[in-house]
């Protein structure tokens, strides 16, 4: 009885992996846009002096290859910093610009991987250069339209290092 059983587990898990495999996801497939809410928590000496920033984001995807994405990305980030000694408060600007690949490693989830810019919108503030692996995952909700959640270690160099742990919330819309 033990060896029916577990034949039919196996049989069924077989035809499930088929029927999952041949099924076509449109949150892998074709090229799509994305816009989605960014939020960064500092670490390390930076988050000695910023609470937290929040921003936007555009997003550009196209396929390369099986699994395989391009993904272009701009958008605003603005920090806050911890009350001073009078108990103020400033923000500080950026606009990061970034490129990369977004491989699904399963049906929905994904690794990625950017390089880029940072570029302070205050005065005197340069340019850094970003990097940010993230893991995420991309589920259809509506026919061309997915919602993607990612979470992120993104590092900034620009005469030391500024990291943060960032979060995005996007929808993404087929083109």
């Amino acid at each position: 009885m033990k060896k029916i059983l577990l034949s039919l587990a196996f049989v069924a898990t077989l035809g499930f992996a088929a029927n999952a495999q041949s099924k076509k996801d449109p949150a892998m497939s074709g090229s799509k846009i994305g816009i989605g809410a960014d939020f960064a928590f500092p670490m390390g000496s930076f988050g000695d002096f910023y609470n937290f920033g929040v921003g936007g984001s555009l997003n550009y995807q196209a396929p390369i290859a099986s699994k395989l994405n391009f993904v272009g990305e701009a958008g605003y980030l603005s920090f806050t910093t911890k009350k001073d000694a009078f108990g103020n408060t400033f923000s500080s600007g950026s606009i990061p610009v970034k490129a990369g690949v977004r491989y699904f490693i399963a049906e929905n989830f994904y690794g990625q991987a950017q390089l880029g810019a940072a570029f302070s919108t205050e005065t005197g503030g340069g340019t850094a250069f970003l990097y940010a692996p993230t893991l995420g995952v991309e589920f259809p909700v509506a026919n061309k339209m997915a919602v993607d959640l990612g979470a992120r270690y993104e590092g900034w160099s620009n005469n030391g290092t500024t990291s943060f742990i960032g979060l995005r919330a996007a929808l993404n819309f087929g083109l």
